[in-house]
């Protein structure tokens, strides 16, 4: 009977328990606010040495980062404010400490292509105070995916198919061919993946071109001036003898003889008198259509050669040294694109063809389709890539584009919910021209994809029309009236 009266103040109990929840948690989430709290109360000028007294492990080990030998407050801070003493760091994030020193490594200044964990956050990769690894990294470069800590984010050398092929030097280690914070020109390739040296100089360190065996496989022609990576992967490949993945036929079957005599003085020699006439024994609707086209290309002109490898390469097609730098050698205003923050995944991932034919064609810049259709060919609610099972590539504009199997998936390609030309980048915005609803023979406002947007590159997210940021702002260049946004 005693508990009565508390169970009728049934309300009272339900608040007396909610508030002693309310105080459980409020402790929990004070600690955890606390967490940085020092264990014991220092003097704000405290002898960094002092540090030494519990932290004696941090300036110990096979490889000591040397801002230790600083002092601990080159990168520490001690804060004391009523009673209670805080250490942190001098700069507001881990990456901008680093930079205070390591300022060539700044992504923001860097012209060129910048390991992704390099750009966020240096601790993704290296210890800040003492590692049993050069440099002070958290793992080895080497080893199996537990041990090795570039396979903390690629799968390069894991996932080889049965029939497939892997190079042997990933054993040795990522950093055999690879330097990680090396940066320069965005198309050069040497750049672009940070390796050590260009091929086919970083392949012949490893491999003798004077080898018996390299030379039999290669039928007795010069590989040793050739760019080994126009006809291997440098890591792994679903095909024998680390082949890329699309192959010439005649070279896929073995046949060099269909094109190639034997080598004389250490020279190629075809079995036509040029390249172009070699590749239109087989090719002559090409150079009928270079020949014929109302908007030549000056690039189509010379050698299929200078463009394409004969043998094998990463694209449809054979571009090399790949789909992008084949292109940007020549297209310098495009190349300095290349060096900005966001880039249009097809012009500089997958190649200037998907949009461009670079063989001629009937439109002005070569584009293979006219005004918007050109963008809608991938971003439209009735694009209808064709996939093609036997080449494991899918097919658009009408079967003369190829992209690997994987692209629409892999890259997330946006597709717009668009309907009469109409709800992009919201509901009822128009994405092209707008009639008078007094004349519909008149066109109210002219618009494209162009309007607002960049094909190839920009500073700022959106790549909107002359580098702006995706805000209000850039809607009121059109819209002067934010409350009849129709106007």
């Amino acid at each position: 009977m005693t508990h009565l009266p508390l169970m009728r103040r049934g309300n009272l109990g339900c608040i007396s328990w909610q508030l002693a929840f309310v105080g459980c948690l409020t402790l929990l989430l004070s600690a955890s606010a606390l967490a940085d709290v020092h264990p014991v109360p220092l003097d704000k000028n405290t002898d960094p040495a002092k540090c030494a007294q519990c932290h004696e492990g941090k300036a110990k080990g096979k490889f000591v980062h040397s801002a230790i030998s600083l002092g601990c407050n080159v990168c520490h801070e001690v804060r004391v404010n009523k009673d209670i003493t805080r250490v942190k760091l001098v700069a507001t994030t881990p990456a901008g400490l680093c930079l205070t020193c390591h300022a060539d490594k700044n992504a923001a200044e860097i012209k060129g292509t910048v390991h992704s964990p390099a750009v966020r956050d240096c601790l993704k990769c290296h210890d800040p105070h003492t590692s049993d690894n050069k440099f002070q990294l958290l793992k080895p470069t080497s080893g199996d995916a537990k041990d090795n800590l570039c396979l903390t984010c690629h799968r390069i050398g894991l996932d080889v198919p049965e029939k497939g092929s892997r190079h042997l030097a990933l054993d040795a280690g990522c950093d055999t061919c690879h330097v990680n914070h090396k940066t320069g020109p965005s198309p050069e390739r040497e750049f672009r993946y940070h390796l050590t040296k260009a091929s086919p100089a970083l392949c012949l360190d490893c491999h003798d071109a004077k080898d018996s065996a390299l030379i039999q496989a290669h039928q007795g022609q010069p590989f040793e001036k050739a760019d080994c990576l126009t006809c291997h992967d440098p890591h792994q490949s679903d095909r024998p003898k680390l082949m890329q993945r699309f192959v010439h036929m005649p070279f896929g079957e073995k046949q060099c003889e269909a094109c190639h005599q034997p080598a004389k003085d250490g020279k190629v020699v075809l079995t036509q008198a040029s390249a172009k006439e070699l590749c239109a024994t087989c090719h002559a609707e090409q150079a009928q259509k270079i020949a014929n086209a109302k908007v030549q290309h000056p690039g189509a002109m010379g050698d299929c050669t200078d463009c394409h490898s004969p043998h094998a390469g990463k694209s449809p097609g054979f571009p090399k040294p790949d789909a992008i730098s084949v292109c940007l050698n020549c297209h310098a205003d495009r190349a300095e694109d290349a060096k900005k923050h966001v880039l249009h995944q097809p012009a500089f991932q997958q190649g200037c063809a998907i949009c461009h034919d670079p063989h001629g064609g009937d439109r002005p810049k070569l584009l293979r389709a006219e005004g918007n259709a050109l963008c809608l060919e991938c971003h439209g609610p009735d694009s209808q890539p064709q996939k093609l099972e036997a080449e494991r590539v899918f097919t658009i504009f009408n079967g003369t584009v190829k992209l690997p199997d994987d692209y629409f998936k892999k890259n997330r390609v946006p597709v717009l919910p668009l309907r009469f030309g109409f709800g992009h980048p919201v509901d009822g915005h128009p994405v092209s021209d707008v009639a008078d609803p007094k004349d519909v023979t008149k066109v109210r406002f002219s618009m494209n994809c162009l309007t607002c947007h960049q094909p190839h590159a920009s500073l700022k997210a959106g790549l909107l029309v002359k580098d702006q940021e995706n805000n209000m702002a850039f809607c009121d260049t059109c819209h002067k009236n934010r409350i009849e946004m129709s106007k």
